[in-house]
C-alpha cells in the first residue's frame, strides 16, 4: 500500500509549493489535493510538479459538473506533460447543495451524468476524437488533442455507492474515497468495486484518505476532528458512510494516538485491500509534523 499526505492549497502560490517540498521531503509517494473554492488545483500542481520533483501529484477530487470533459481532458493532460507524468486525476460528483446551490447546473441522475462524463473523458485522455451524444453531455471534438508527448493519468472516481463504483471499476482505475472508514472500507467498498471489475479482469485502485493526528491528547484530537470536519457527518454521500460504518460524526473515523497506534490503524486498511492510504494531517503545528513524520516513515 502507497502512502501519501494531502497538500492543502491556502496561502499564495510560493507557499504551496514550499509545503509541497516540505512533504516530498518526508518521503511519502504522493502529494493529494482538493478542489475547492480557491486556487485552481490542477494549476497549482503543474506549478508544484516543475518545482518539486520525485512525488506524485493528485486531486481529490476536481468536481466534474463546472468543467466539460473535453476541458478537465486538455488540463489533465497539460499538468501531465508539466509534471512529467505525475498526475492521478481524481474526480467527483460533488454534492447536489454545491452543483445546485452555487454552480446553477442540475443534479438530476447524477450517476448517469458521470457515465457520461467518463464516455468522454476517458477517450480524450487517451489521444482520441470523440464522437458522443448523451442524455446530459455531448462532445464532438475535431480530431484527437493536440498534446504530443503527453500521456492518460490514471483517472480515480469518487464513489460510495454500489452504482457509482461500478461506474469507477468498469469505466476509470479505480476509486478515491473520504471519510470511510476501516469496516465500510473491507466489507464494501473494496469488495464491491473489485466485483465490478472482475469482469475487465484488472484489479482496481482504492485510495482510502481521512483526517490523521498523531498526538498524546486523544480526547483533544477527536474533539477538534468533530469541529473542523462537522460538515462531512451532514452531507448525505458521506453520513450514509458514517452510518454504515457506525460512526456518530467524522471524528469516529479519523484516526489519532501515538505513532504506534497510528502506524497499525494505517496497516489495518492495507489488510482491507486499500492500495493506497492518504493522510489529511491536522492538529497543532507540533502533531502535524509527528504526523508528517510518522507517513514518510512508513512510506
Amino acid at each position: 500500500m502507497r502512502i501519501g499526505l494531502s497538500l492543502e492549497t491556502d496561502g499564495t502560490i510560493d507557499d504551496i509549493v514550499a509545503r509541497a517540498r516540505d512533504l516530498a521531503a518526508t518521503g511519502v509517494s504522493s502529494a493529494w489535493s482538493s478542489q475547492i473554492f480557491g486556487w485552481d488545483t490542477l494549476t497549482a500542481l503543474a506549478v508544484v510538479g516543475r518545482e518539486v520533483p520525485g512525488v506524485t501529484l493528485g486531486t481529490a477530487v476536481v468536481p466534474v459538473h463546472p468543467r466539460h470533459p473535453t476541458m478537465l481532458a486538455a488540463q489533465a493532460l497539460t499538468v501531465q506533460a508539466a509534471t512529467g507524468g505525475r498526475l492521478r486525476l481524481g474526480i467527483g460528483l460533488s454534492h447536489q447543495m454545491v452543483v445546485e446551490g452555487m454552480w446553477g447546473y442540475s443534479f438530476d441522475h447524477p450517476a448517469r451524468y458521470m457515465e457520461e462524463y467518463l464516455s468522454i473523458l476517458m477517450p480524450m485522455l487517451a489521444g482520441e476524437q470523440v464522437s458522443f451524444q448523451g442524455d446530459s453531455l455531448r462532445a464532438n471534438t475535431l480530431g484527437p488533442p493536440e498534446t504530443e508527448g503527453a500521456t492518460a493519468p490514471p483517472v480515480l472516481v469518487a464513489a460510495l455507492g454500489p452504482v457509482m463504483l461500478g461506474i469507477a471499476a468498469r469505466q476509470a482505475s479505480g476509486t478515491i474515497t473520504w471519510m470511510v472508514g476501516l469496516r465500510t472500507v473491507a466489507d464494501h467498498i473494496v469488495p464491491t468495486i473489485t466485483k465490478a471489475a472482475a469482469a475487465d479482469r484488472h484489479h482496481p485502485e482504492v485510495v482510502v484518505s481521512l483526517p490523521v493526528c498523531v498526538t498524546a491528547d486523544l480526547d483533544a484530537a477527536r474533539q477538534r476532528a468533530s469541529r473542523i470536519f462537522s460538515l462531512y457527518g451532514q452531507l448525505p454521500s458521506y453520513r450514509a458512510m458514517l452510518d454504515r460504518e457506525g460512526a456518530a460524526d467524522p471524528s469516529d473515523v479519523a484516526i489519532v494516538g501515538a505513532e504506534e497506534e497510528v502506524a497499525a490503524a494505517i496497516a489495518r486498511f492495507a489488510d482491507a485491500g486499500a492500495t493506497e492510504f492518504s493522510a489529511a494531517a491536522y492538529g497543532s503545528s507540533e502533531e502535524r509534523a509527528r504526523t508528517w513524520s510518522l507517513l514518510g516513515s512508513l512510506a
